[in-house]
Parts: structure tokens; sequence; C-alpha cells
């Protein structure tokens, strides 16, 4: 029997689904797809655990709200980030480019990849005569890539984003997608009072799967008893991201700024802790203290629900957050101690982002 192990890891880690069969035939919409344009982009907003729809006004709102990006300065702005997960099995890279086009417009491009490399393809170790050949190993990688394009405009008091989001998955040489979204996000500021919302993947966002197996894999999955991959097509629901946030200025240059978010699914049937027959709603909080613009402490919670202990009592869990971030000119500094959203301390990751604007140049 051969040993499909690595790629079946590869498989699981990409979230590659298909779409299953009711009794009556129906097809019924996969619960999780795309779930790496979750995880989320800056320190900052990882230290805050998500909890940034409102408040995000730099180069990553592009990611959260593309809103946000009105409240640039007029430079060109470039944000980066990179992190590691599952004890470093799994990287997570972001980066984006953003700028004002005038007083009531800006854009910006992000790109995201979350990817496992040099996965080990033992699916032609053992031949038809069950020899080993060590040769016949071969590696690849199973990777999500996101490319995002953002625009926003003031209208009035409310500034609206939207983003054009184009997704690329693949398994190696075997399997690969291709998708296409759009989110929607909106920002308003009433004097200390901020209110956001992003609305992804609002037209339900697609993935077109295709396989290319080799007469060698394809026999392989049949002696395991593993199902041979068909083309299909993913989708991914509508997400509605709502915050509200409230900026308070103490002794001049201290700041405080909390923020309360609720991230609400429409597939009914997370683990959550709200929770209906139509919508899952999963609240999360985040708070950043500020000294002259200069120094930040950041801190937040998410991730609430109720799970089974080992007595078998129903317990609420909640995973914390906390970071710090230091502001010099045009240079921000971030770090987050976080992780994805199992609470364990031992898979805490330390997260790092850099955010920097270019001097625009004098026309003169």
């Amino acid at each position: 029997m051969k040993n499909l192990t690595t790629l079946t890891l590869a498989l699981l880690l990409t979230s590659y689904s298909f779409f299953a069969q009711n009794e009556n035939g129906a097809d019924l919409a996969p619960k999780y797809s795309n779930e790496f344009l979750q995880i989320g982009v800056g320190a900052r907003s990882l230290g805050m655990s998500n909890s940034v729809v409102a408040t995000t006004t730099d180069i990553t709102a592009g990611y959260w709200n593309p809103a946000g990006l009105l409240s640039l300065n007029d430079d060109i702005h470039v944000g980066l980030m990179h992190a590691e997960y599952f004890a470093g099995l799994a990287k997570y890279d972001y980066g984006a480019f953003a700028k004002k086009i005038d007083s009531t417009s800006a854009f910006g491009i992000s790109m995201i990849r979350f990817g496992v490399d040099d996965i080990p393809n033992t699916t032609e170790l053992i031949d038809a005569q069950g020899n080993i050949d060590y040769d016949k190993i071969s590696t690849f990688s199973a990777a999500d890539y996101g490319f995002i394009v953002s625009y926003a405009r003031r209208i009035k008091n409310i500034d609206f984003g939207a983003n054009v989001k184009i997704v690329h998955r693949k398994v190696g040489t075997f399997g690969r997608s291709w998708g296409f979204g759009i989110d929607l996000g909106a920002r308003y500021v009433k004097n200390e009072w901020i209110l956001g919302a992003t609305f992804r993947d609002v037209t339900t966002t697609f993935n077109a799967w295709s396989y290319s197996l080799s007469d060698q894999m394809i026999e392989t999955f049949t002696l395991t008893g593993n199902a041979i991959p068909q083309n299909s097509i993913e989708l991914t629901l509508p997400r509605l991201l709502l915050g509200v946030a409230r900026k308070i200025i103490v002794k001049e240059k201290f700041s405080i700024l909390p923020e309360l978010d609720f991230d609400i699914t429409f597939d009914g049937k997370r683990n959550t802790l709200i929770r209906t027959g139509f919508a899952s709603i999963d609240p999360h909080a985040g708070i950043e203290l500020g000294y002259n613009n200069l120094v930040f402490l950041r801190g937040g919670i998410g991730y609430l629900q109720y799970e089974m202990d080992v007595g078998g009592q129903e317990v609420l869990t909640v995973q914390p957050n906390i970071g710090i971030g230091v502001k010099i000119k045009r240079i921000a500094l971030d770090y987050a101690l976080t992780d994805l959203g199992d609470a364990s301390v031992a898979l805490y990751s330390n997260i790092f982002s850099l955010k920097f604007a270019l001097v625009k140049p004098d026309p003169s």
C-alpha cells in the first residue's frame, strides 16, 4: 500500500473540499472555503483579536475595510508581514501598496500567500512489482494566493470602499483552482465614535477546481481506497463584519481606542457565542492604548465559544491576544502574540509587520 499521508495533509491544509450531497441529491455549500483569507493581516490587527473593522486607517485597510484607505495621506504606502504557524510548517506572507488619488478617493493592491512547502510526494515510491525506489520521491507545495485590488471614495460624510479579489489555490501540479469575488466596505466617523462595516464575498466567491493526475497516482488512489478528485466548483458564502469604536483622549498625549466587532456568517452551523438557525455571530473585542502617537500597547479577546471539557462539562473558552507597536515618523513596526484560534499557548506565534510611507517626490 502506498503512503499518501503527506499528500493528504497538503489537501487538508489548503481546505480543498467538494460539494456534499444530501439525501435528495441537492447541493450543499461547503461550510469552510478560502479560510486563509480570514486569518487577518497586520500585527496591530492580530494583537487586537482582529477587532479593527472600524479603526483601521493604515495600508492594511485594503484587507480589513477598503473604506479606511481614505485616511492615508498623499504618500505612497507599503505594508509587509510574515508569520509562521503550526511550529513553522505553514508560512503566511502579506504585502501591500496603497496611495491616495485625491482628497476623496484612494486605491490599493494587496497580496496574500498561505502555504506549506517542500512536502514529500511518496505516491510513486513503490512500483507495481512492490519495489521501493527512493529516487521517485519528489517535493511539492500546497499554497493559497489572494490578490486584492481596492478602491475607496468619500460620498458626503461617509467613506465607501470595494475590493475585487482573485484567488488562486494549488496543490503541486496535481490540482489548482481560480476564483473571483467582491467585498464592500463603509466607514462613518461622528465626533469620537467610529462605525465600520465590511461585507465580504458579497456576491459569493467561487473557486473552479481542476485536477491533473498521472496514471500512477490514479492507481495509488484506487488501491488505497481514496476517492479520485473530480473537477468541481467551490463556493465561499458571504460574511458580514461590523465594528464600533470610540477614541478617548486622556491628557493630550495619551489615547484609548476600544473596539467591539461582530463577525456574522450565514450558514448557521458554526460554534459561535451567538447562534441562530439563520446566522452565526462571533463577537470579539480589542483595545489600543497610545502615547503621543508614538508607542502603542494592544490587547484583545476573541474566539469565544462553548466547548466540552474532559469532565463532559460545557465551558466558555476565550483566546487572548496581545501586541505592541512603535511609530517613528513614516515607519511603523508592530508585534503580536497570537495563534489561529485554539487558545493553545504551545501554538502561539510571534507576528511582526512593517508599514512605511515613501515621501512623495517634489514636483519642483
